[in-house]
């Protein structure tokens, strides 16, 4: 089995830092990649925001939190990132073709003995493990946001996944303090299919005048104990996101997740969530 001792990790968005923060918190060297060195500071700038709230909190001592980010360097630089790789974690947005570029450099400049893990929440991983000369090597790896608060990751057996390779990302889970859940892969594996469905209804709704945003989210939060209604997690998540999952899982599932007109026309809008300031509510 791969020993693990640095992670990389190919993206330096919402779910890329969050992970190179879960990497850096249990000890190993990480990297973290992105071709855009302002997604780069941004990215940096998020980490250290998780370890100044865990040091004002008491849950990270300042000396610790210092140590942690000695182990994280940022880098746009491909070969760079990498090169020493024992695991890589892609955490692209959710586009097949920006996925299947970084397959491609990892394929061309990563140890062969690395395992490799997409944080896909709904894409095709056996089409990206298709593109390494192993693809046994290749597993799901699928996080929630933020990860630092969210203890799920959904292990994601693609068609050709080695058991060695399923082991290691489960001890790598298991070490980042996460409870896992082996899926086989399908489109939207366990929690994307169910929001997906849960977040596209909650619109249809709204369009129906069934009720409003805060009280569907209100009744789904005190009726059903969820933690976020659906429109809070939906400006969360990015509702270009879940209209691009949603548009997927209609291709292959079917007329049920066809996407709600009303989401359609809030992305055609900009209105894509928190990340912009404004998406079903404004912030």
């Amino acid at each position: 089995m791969t020993e693990i001792r640095r992670i990389t990790v190919l993206g330096a968005g919402t779910m890329g830092h969050g992970i190179a923060h879960a990497a850096i918190a249990t000890g190993y060297d990480t990297r973290m990649f992105d071709v855009s060195r302002a997604a780069l500071d941004k990215g940096r700038s998020g980490v250290e925001t998780i370890l100044r709230k865990g040091v004002e909190l008491g849950k990270v001592a300042p000396g610790e939190a210092e140590a942690m980010l000695r182990r994280l360097v940022t880098t746009s630089d491909p070969a760079g990132a990498l090169g020493e790789a024992d695991l890589v974690i892609e955490a692209a947005p959710e586009r097949i073709d920006l996925k299947l570029q970084l397959f491609a450099d990892i394929e061309r400049l990563a140890p062969k003995h690395a395992i490799v893990a997409s944080n896909t929440s709904a894409l095709s991983i056996t089409e990206m493990a298709a593109t390494l000369s192993h693809p046994g090597r290749v597993a799901g790896m699928h996080f929630f946001n933020p990860v630092h608060k969210m203890k799920l990751i959904e292990i994601v057996q693609a068609l050709e996944s080695g058991p060695d390779t399923l082991q290691t990302i489960e001890d790598v889970s298991r070490r980042m303090g996460k409870e896992t859940v082996l899926v086989r892969e399908s489109p939207g594996f366990i929690t994307t299919r169910v929001n997906a469905s849960l977040g596209n209804e909650a619109f249809f709704m709204l369009m129906e005048g069934v009720a409003s945003a805060r009280d569907i989210d209100k009744a789904l939060k005190l009726g059903l104990n969820h933690p976020m209604g659906p429109f809070e997690l939906v400006d969360l998540v990015g509702l270009d996101t879940r209209l691009s999952i949603l548009q997927y899982l209609h291709g292959i599932l079917g007329e049920k997740y066809r996407p709600c007109p009303l989401l359609v026309q809030h992305v055609k809008a900009g209105r894509l969530g928190r990340k912009v300031g404004r998406g079903v509510y404004d912030y």
